[in-house]
């Protein structure tokens, strides 16, 4: 919880200096391929958690065609 507590109280100079820490160490032309990298794993979680979402749908859909039937 801690942790947390601490990335909510960064203001705009923490930030900057965080992205100039960053790219000292992974330099200009590394920067964008991580970036494509993150996007892609943000774009795989999501898809992950929407087919989670559907099955969850279609678990409870036979469900509440029995009950409209009866």
């Amino acid at each position: 919880m801690n942790n947390l507590l601490f990335f909510q109280n960064l203001g705009a100079g923490e930030i900057i200096i965080l992205a100039l820490v960053i790219l000292l160490l992974f330099g200009g032309k590394k920067i964008p391929e991580l970036m494509k990298g993150l996007g892609k794993g943000v774009r795989s979680f999501k898809e992950g958690i929407n087919d989670v979402e559907d099955q969850i749908n279609k678990a409870g859909e036979p469900e509440k065609k029995q009950e409209d039937k009866q």
